[in-house]
């Protein structure tokens, strides 16, 4: 049973960060730890919200407690998210260095959380450099958006052609493995792209007419549970992208909101629609 420790928000109404990643994992058989980079009670895409960023000092000292356990040779993956504050990215590297000292071939899946198309960046100033100057050189897998490809890898990305360029440029960076969401191919359809060693592939699913927050976090948790089960890229790929789709057409059915991962939580380890993996 592979064991997660996942670094990055939480709320305690709604599916975001560790609580849209979390279940996910969990489903697909994984132990999970967590750490918390903020706790709010809703995400703030919400008109209201209260919470506050959780201090670097009281995340490095929580993990801290977790490590005096003797379980880190355990931890097969360390997954982040959300990060708060600046301050909380080197607390990061260091938790990801311990972890991989106590077991070599875990991995570090970065979730590069600063922003989206139309929005813009939604995080603390230094967060996206820490990302690009300091986490993608020990990052094994990185799961960005399309505003995060741009940003990481300083090239535009309008088509797919221009995706695997960008996705190239990052894996020279250091990260193996690139998973890239949000790829617009044409007014009615959206694509991801995943990169790994021995190659690049597309999936493509219709648009779907809702935004929900949190697809990015269960996303990343996805697809790195299903490479930490064993699954190859592209598997991993189609796993999650089918996944993905039936759990937002289970929210569109439940009239928007939040994601429904309970309500579809079959959707997550047996996706009823099957996607085509092509090969770039």
């Amino acid at each position: 049973m592979p064991t997660v420790l996942s670094v990055q928000s939480w709320v305690a109404c709604g599916n975001v960060g560790n609580t849209a990643a979390l279940f996910p994992l969990q489903r697909l058989g994984c132990e999970t730890w967590s750490l918390n980079t903020v706790v709010f009670s809703n995400h703030t895409g919400y008109e209201r919200w209260r919470g506050d960023t959780v201090p670097a000092s009281q995340i490095a000292t929580l993990f801290e407690g977790i490590a005096e356990l003797g379980v880190l040779p355990r931890c097969d993956a360390v997954l982040s998210g959300y990060l708060g504050e600046a301050e909380t990215g080197p607390v990061l590297l260091d938790i990801v260095a311990r972890v991989k000292e106590a077991n070599p071939r875990a991995l570090f899946c970065c979730d590069p959380v600063m922003g989206d198309i139309g929005l813009g960046y939604y995080v603390r100033a230094g967060i996206p450099e820490f990302f690009r100057n300091r986490a993608l050189a020990l990052a094994d897998v990185v799961t960005p958006n399309r505003f995060e490809l741009e940003w990481l890898s300083g090239r535009p990305v309008r088509s797919l052609a221009e995706a695997v360029g960008a996705i190239a440029a990052l894996q020279q960076c250091g990260p193996s493995i690139v998973l890239a969401t949000s790829l617009e191919t044409d007014t009615d359809r959206v694509a991801a792209v995943a990169a790994g060693p021995d190659g690049a592939w597309v999936v493509e699913t219709p648009r779907l007419p809702i935004e929900a927050t949190g697809c990015g976090d269960a996303v990343a948790a996805l697809f790195l549970g299903w490479l930490l089960k064993g699954k190859p890229v592209p598997d991993a790929l189609a796993a999650t992208i089918a996944a993905i789709f039936g759990v937002i057409e289970a929210t569109m059915r439940a009239g928007g909101g939040e994601l429904a991962l309970v309500a579809a939580q079959h959707e997550l380890v047996s996706p009823r629609r099957r996607v085509s993996v092509q090969r770039l």
